[in-house]
């Protein structure tokens, strides 16, 4: 398999900017921490702090770089019940401090500057926008004040089978490129992730999947997270917790495309087959 990045073993065992960890030189795994009661996949699982920081402790054990933490879900296919910032912040307060500890940049999750203000005072690295600074007029700000990386992501209200999407997301970002630069963002803060699932049919998850390499023009990091999403299920049916193989074929050729973060529930699963694929990769010589 030829990657896209040249991939080696080196693990991440210090904390570190975004910077620095992209600069070891293969892609990095942020794992899922979800601090709800009805995300697609895990929904309630880690609702319990003790259950939630556990599980993160077990995550940065199997190799994740960088852990994520959400506390609304902003599943795509509806059924997700809004959350108010106090709510979201009493569900991030008792576990949020303690993934901090553990040493790996901690992102956080949200659509709500307000959120992302409180949790970047109590140690958050890393601020990950499914609106792409779109939704919220304060988090560009924030972002900017803050100095900090920003996954923005693309999204729509709605899907629409009849648009070209990987122009319909090119369009997107140079809108958000637009706002982050006005707010005073650096440029180099910036990680674009396509969105997979948001917006989109099952069918244009993965033609943005096939295309990705196409978002490389903008010269910024590209972050994918196609874990256990529903194009999966299109493509051979099977429960959430069923669609491992398919997330970590995803991952692979989102690799292979020009991804330099994926973004998973399964850490350990995924930590090792980037690693036997880059094995294989340099077996292959120069």
């Amino acid at each position: 398999m030829a990657h896209a990045r040249t991939i080696t073993d080196t693990p991440a065992t210090t904390p570190g900017t975004l910077a620095r960890l992209l600069m070891l030189g293969r892609p990095l795994v942020m794992g899922i921490l979800n601090v709800t009661p009805d995300s697609f996949s895990d929904g309630g699982q880690f609702i319990d702090p003790a259950v939630a920081i556990a599980h993160a402790a077990a995550m940065a054990e199997q190799g994740a770089d960088i852990l994520d933490i959400g506390a609304e879900s902003t599943r795509p296919y509806g059924g997700a019940q809004p959350v108010n910032a106090d709510d979201e912040i009493a569900r991030l307060a008792p576990v949020l401090p303690a993934v901090v500890k553990l040493g790996l940049p901690v992102s956080i999750d949200t659509l709500k500057a307000s959120t992302a203000a409180w949790a970047l005072g109590q140690g958050a690295a890393m601020i990950n926008d499914v609106w792409g600074l779109q939704r919220d007029p304060g988090m560009a700000g924030l972002a900017a004040a803050h100095g900090c990386p920003v996954v923005v992501m693309h999204n729509r209200d709605s899907a629409d089978a009849s648009i070209d999407i990987v122009a319909d997301m090119v369009a997107f970002f140079a809108r958000t490129l637009e706002i982050a630069a006005a707010a005073g963002i650096a440029r180099s803060k910036l990680v674009l992730d396509p969105g997979i699932g948001f917006g989109k049919t099952p069918e244009q998850s993965i033609v943005c999947l096939a295309r990705l390499g196409e978002l490389q023009q903008f010269g910024l990091p590209l972050l994918v997270g196609a874990s256990r999403k529903r194009f999966i299920n299109t493509v051979m049916p099977a429960a959430p917790s069923e669609r491992v193989g398919g997330s970590i074929a995803s991952h692979l050729k989102a690799v292979d495309n020009g991804a330099a973060i994926v973004r998973v529930h399964d850490v350990r699963d995924t930590v090792q087959a980037l690693r036997v694929s880059a094995a294989i990769d340099r077996a292959k010589g120069p």
